[in-house]
């Protein structure tokens, strides 16, 4: 299979990506609804659809800007502004997704934490994205830089470079396998799940955006770095709690 993977229908070019994606919100929330039915939910179905609309928005507007911020020099010009605007990135969805809880949270006075529901569906979400990514080559700024490594991959631009989004795939699986064990062997406060979920993921993608040719820094730093340094203070007391 040649990469980027472009299936034709007829006369049409297959975006897969843009399918995998659609196909990975629908598959995520309906495994969320499963996951929903089958346990002993203390949130309330008003209060929860709330939560779930507040993550749904701050994922929207988080996502478009810290996409729009890995590049912010690209001139906002109305050749780039359709580019602009479809601008997004998954990092920037999970933590906009989280503080739209918490607001949405404190608006209807709901106390409990609400999070953990959505660890597995969004991982499974994640995962299925990635497989666009990973078939979709340097189409996706989801490619690595150019290595000796032999684990090295064609991306479609002929240079050898580090398949990111296949490290990725690999992780979630690990990921997903782990948390799940724990999930079912230690007894865990509500809540805790999903913020080992956020401190986890967020480490691996601080560490995995060295690998790609990121062109904006701050302090030596991606744009997406910085946000999972972000995360990883609001979780600081967690991370303290379980490393004493």
């Amino acid at each position: 299979m040649q990469i980027p993977f472009e299936p034709q229908l007829f006369t049409y070019s297959i975006n897969i990506h843009l399918i995998l994606e659609y196909l990975a919100f629908f598959i995520a929330f309906r495994y969320y609804v499963f996951l929903r039915r089958q346990s002993n939910d203390i949130i309330s179905s008003n209060n929860r659809l709330s939560i779930i609309l507040g993550a749904a928005l701050g994922a929207l507007i988080g996502s478009r800007l810290v996409g729009f911020l890995e590049n912010p020099l690209v001139s906002i010009a109305q050749e780039n502004m359709i580019q602009l605007l479809n601008t997004k990135t998954i990092m920037g969805g999970l933590f906009g997704g989280l503080l739209g809880v918490e607001i949405a949270k404190k608006r209807i006075g709901e106390t409990q934490s609400s999070g953990d529901l959505f660890v597995f569906p969004i991982i499974l979400g994640i995962f299925i994205g990635r497989i666009g990514c990973f078939l979709s080559g340097i189409n996706e700024f989801t490619y690595g830089m150019e290595t000796t490594s032999l684990f090295g991959m064609d991306l479609g631009d002929g240079l050898i470079r580090h398949p990111v989004a296949l490290y990725e795939l690999i992780f979630l699986i690990v990921l997903f396998i782990s948390l799940t064990y724990i999930k079912n062997k230690v007894s865990l406060k509500n809540g805790v799940l999903f913020k080992w979920f956020m401190i986890i993921y967020f480490t691996f993608r601080f560490f995995i955006e060295f690998l790609k040719p990121n062109v904006f820094y701050l302090f030596g730093l991606s744009t997406i770095q910085i946000l999972c340094l972000i995360c990883l203070l609001y979780y600081h007391k967690t991370i303290f709690k379980y490393a004493r």
